[in-house]
């Protein structure tokens, strides 16, 4: 056999195995005429990760045995440094593929809902978002960098329909009948006086405090589905129909007052008051209450300057939380604390924070940044000491003790 023709028939060989290998692929990326393609709504939780809800994709072809979830919303517990590069809002998540059966396991054991919107999608689009995910699901391709507003669950949905359905997709807005700002739609998911409100009012900043437009709603999972709902794909209802997989009642998880924030808050400010007014008739200072609520103050704001400048995470910028929980306390409560003489600096400083304060109070008034609304009692508890101590300042250069 002559050279030329071993080179020939090697890639002739050659061109067959893949014309065998893509059609294997087109093969399993095809879908039968009677396959559905759906969007699954999931109830929210107890817990604060649940709070808010899941969103999944759902392709059934009994034709092919499938029955599978495509679900965003997973991550490896077993990452390398899996704190610490969710904390730096580091961490990869990953698209994962189940049974059906196995992803409801979790929600029939909590009792949550779980509702199903099946698309109506012609067979090409079917073939074209199976495709599409099939090949997110490859090791490559599944990793993404989550975002607790823009990259999530729920938003990779509408942004992987949009990318495979293109201009003929409309998220139609009219239902929304109220405009709601991110940290309002964050909050409809959360009890009011509860600390999961109050951390998440504490570390996110002024950027959640803009107006959704109609798209960015859709970082929730049950907007997601509202939205399905009056979407049209080339003007036709995107919607074919809607059912309950799990029924439940929707749960109205309750804090005992006894537990809240509040609660301790307003003993906090007791304690404050009464100490206070105890150094004030007998011309003293307690340390240790000095220490902390320095402390405490000054940790906060480590931990918010931590998130808005050391991170990656887009809703902790911009946080004037950081003007109250001022982050140089942690030093002050150092000076505050000892029973010698108090550096001379100390009581300009406490002047310094009651300013700061009252510039924290401004930007509440005009909206530029909205607080949780027990940072009212934390600020007559603070002002009230940092005025006491202005005045215990001014007419002595040390602590009497």
């Amino acid at each position: 056999m002559s050279r030329p023709l071993r080179i020939r028939l090697k890639n002739l060989c050659f061109l067959n195995i893949l014309w065998i290998a893509f059609s294997g692929f087109s093969l399993q990326a095809q879908l039968s005429d009677n396959s559905l393609i759906s969007i699954i709504t999931c109830d929210a939780g107890q817990d604060l990760y649940s709070s808010f809800g899941h969103s999944a994709f759902r392709v059934q072809d009994s034709a092919k045995g499938i029955d599978w979830v495509y679900n965003y919303g997973t991550f490896d517990f077993n990452t390398p440094n899996f704190y610490y590069k969710f904390a730096r809002g580091k961490l990869l998540y990953s698209l994962s593929v189940s049974t059906f059966s196995d992803f409801l396991f979790t929600y029939e054991l909590e009792k949550r809902w779980v509702k199903e919107q099946i698309l109506k999608l012609n067979q090409e689009d079917k073939n074209a978002l199976f495709r599409f995910l099939e090949n997110n699901r490859k090791p490559e391709n599944r990793d993404y960098k989550y975002d607790f507003l823009f990259d999530n669950c729920a938003t990779k949905l509408p942004e992987i329909l949009k990318k495979v359905l293109g201009n003929d997709l409309d998220f139609n807005g009219d239902h929304l009948k109220t405009h709601f700002t991110f940290r309002d739609l964050i909050q409809q998911n959360l009890l009011s006086n509860s600390w999961s409100s109050f951390g998440i009012d504490l570390a996110l900043g002024s950027v959640i405090d803009r107006e959704a437009v109609v798209e960015e709603y859709m970082f929730l999972p049950k907007y997601v589905m509202l939205q399905m709902t009056n979407t049209t794909l080339e003007g036709n209802p995107f919607v074919q129909r809607e059912r309950s997989v799990l029924e439940y009642s929707d749960k109205r998880f309750r804090n005992t007052f006894g537990t809240s924030p509040l609660f301790w808050m307003l003993l906090l400010l007791l304690f404050t008051l009464t100490i206070s007014f105890i150094d004030l008739r007998n011309g003293t200072r307690s340390r240790w209450l000095d220490f902390f609520l320095f402390l405490i103050t000054g940790t906060a704001g480590l931990l918010i300057f931590f998130l808005w400048f050391l991170t990656d995470h887009s809703a902790t910028a911009n946080n004037f939380n950081i003007l109250w929980a001022f982050p140089l306390n942690v030093v002050a409560c150092y000076f505050l604390v000892r029973k010698d003489r108090i550096p001379i600096w100390m009581g300009k400083y406490i002047l310094i924070l009651l300013v700061l304060m009252t510039i924290t109070l401004i930007l509440w008034i005009f909206q530029i940044q909205v607080f949780s609304p027990l940072i009212a009692v934390v600020f007559a508890i603070l002002g009230f000491r940092y005025a006491l101590l202005c005045r215990y300042f001014t007419n002595s250069n040390k602590s009497l003790l």
